[in-house]
């Protein structure tokens, strides 16, 4: 797990991290959520473990998966560039997401940062290979092929008609209209916070 910023060194990295916080509020981000997902950030660059990122990508599990919960954001510019809804997976609830897991075959979503890869054509189409990079949370992403990618069961006819979005097998799974775009924005270095209000994350982060 990432230890929580600190310190004059951890003040100088989240400062090279520019995110225009009012515009995000008013498009529905938690100024806390915002926050953690900023440390988590700062304290992978300064650790080494990131280098910085040209690009944030918030998902916020606390909502509805009818709601819009996943937004982009230019780290240079600190505009948001995408707000979107996201799939998540299908053990880890219906239209609220109340279950997470990084074991294999479990088909829950993971939480915690993840840096973004290469691309490729699948089984889903276009996709987005994951590094997690919080071990115990999302530390086998790549083994469990989580990654980022279009879905028909992604979209606004099928939230109003069945009350909640379409599932994934663990995946943040968006339209297929935006996906491509999406994908291509972040892809390479960009980073992934997928947050969940879970009391062990939290207390293993302040432990710090």
């Amino acid at each position: 797990m990432l230890p929580s910023v600190r310190s004059g060194a951890d003040l100088r990295s989240a400062k090279a991290i520019n995110v225009n916080r009012a515009m995000a509020a008013e498009t529905g981000v938690s100024p806390e959520v915002l926050n953690l997902a900023l440390n988590a950030v700062a304290c992978g660059v300064a650790s080494g473990d990131l280098q910085a990122p040209p690009t944030l990508t918030l998902i916020d599990y606390s909502l509805p998966s009818t709601r819009p919960r996943l937004w982009v954001f230019d780290l240079h510019t600190g505009k948001m560039l995408f707000k979107e809804l996201v799939a998540h997976g299908r053990n880890s609830g219906d239209n609220m997401a109340t279950r997470f897991s990084d074991a294999m075959e479990s088909r829950e979503s993971s939480i915690g940062l993840f840096r973004t890869a290469d691309t490729y054509t699948g089984h889903n189409g276009y996709s987005l290979r994951l590094d997690g990079l919080e071990p115990g949370f999302n530390g086998h992403a790549r083994d469990r092929a989580i990654v980022m990618h279009g879905a028909p069961h992604v979209n606004e006819a099928v939230a109003k008609s069945n009350g909640r979005l379409g599932r994934s097998w663990g995946c943040p799974a968006l339209r297929e209209a935006v996906a491509r775009n999406v994908i291509d924005t972040v892809r390479g270095g960009g980073v992934i916070f997928s947050y969940y209000p879970d009391p062990d994350v939290a207390e293993e982060r302040r432990s710090f």
